[in-house]
């Protein structure tokens, strides 16, 4: 993680296409960025080195026109790590079979609730998984990755704080949008009530 000063040099150093910031920004961010897709899409290998690639490449097409005035390095990285993701679910077309899936879920459910099938609850929780990501996908990207650092990553408040430039406080109170607007889309997308998130 860069500190600010640090952040504002790579940000200098972007803009100006220097080739010490992009390998600062790219040692710096490459794992989390790499952690935060993985969370999003899953165990498909492929897939997260693919988004991530187009990440860092979007990120390089875009750099000159970086505000640290408008928000943290970080989070710029993390808007584009995100609308990458959601490309990639619309090119997958994964999102409407995860909405046909989920309507043929909840019926599947009922069945095997009262058989209590083991295979069947790996394949609910599966499902469940893949709804999930979609949800996240689909939220706005700050928000999105919020949710993954506090309640998949275990990060601490402060510790998010820091990393956006906000209080403790404004964290808690995105966060609290946050999962507001997960349970919205998830509850439209599975019709059953949001899983995971506690107030």
């Amino acid at each position: 993680m860069l500190a600010p000063d640090q952040q504002n040099a790579v940000a200098r150093g972007l803009r100006e296409g220097g080739a010490a910031a992009w390998t600062a920004l790219y040692d710096a961010y490459c794992a989390d960025v790499w952690r935060y897709i993985a969370r999003l899409l899953g165990s498909d290998a492929a897939s997260v080195a693919d988004v991530v690639q187009e990440t860092f490449l979007a990120a390089a097409r875009s750099a000159g026109r970086f505000d640290p005035e408008r928000g943290t390095l970080v989070g710029w990285l993390f808007g584009i790590a995100h609308h990458q993701v959601s490309l990639h679910w619309r090119r997958t077309g994964r999102t409407n079979r995860l909405l046909k899936a989920a309507e043929a879920e909840a019926e599947v459910a009922q069945r095997r609730a009262e058989t209590a099938d083991p295979a069947g609850e790996a394949s609910d929780r599966r499902e469940l998984t893949d709804q999930v990501r979609s949800v996240l996908a689909e939220m706005q990207a700050v928000y999105a990755r919020l949710l993954v650092a506090k309640y998949l990553d275990d990060r601490s408040l402060s510790d998010l704080a820091a990393e956006n430039g906000d209080s403790v406080d404004a964290v808690k109170s995105k966060l609290a949008r946050a999962r507001r607007e997960f349970r919205a889309k998830f509850e439209r997308v599975s019709r059953e009530p949001s899983p995971l998130l506690p107030d």
